[in-house]
């Protein structure tokens, strides 16, 4: 699974996949590293992809974009785990 090769947790909103949404209240996203794409959803927040093509294990191109991304998102303190009411 791609997120085993990324992270050792499996919280939601712990790790890095291939399409990731985050609201504003959880925090201003950095800039990342091409190709990643960050679109603005409303005044909601960000919608980041990490590729143009699905994420995929087998690729180590993706594996190693989806660590760095992940120490900048972590870094940037939007990778806490997701807490529901």
């Amino acid at each position: 699974m791609f997120r085993d090769k990324i992270t050792s947790t499996g919280d939601a909103g712990t790790f890095v996949g291939w399409i990731m949404y985050f609201s504003r209240g959880r925090g201003t996203v950095p800039p990342l590293p091409a190709p990643v794409r960050i679109e603005p959803v409303e005044d909601k927040g960000m919608l980041v992809i990490l590729t143009p093509d699905s994420a995929s294990v087998s690729n180590p191109e993706h594996v190693e974009l989806a660590q760095r991304v992940q120490g900048l998102l972590d870094r940037a303190g939007l990778l806490k785990p997701i807490v529901t009411p």
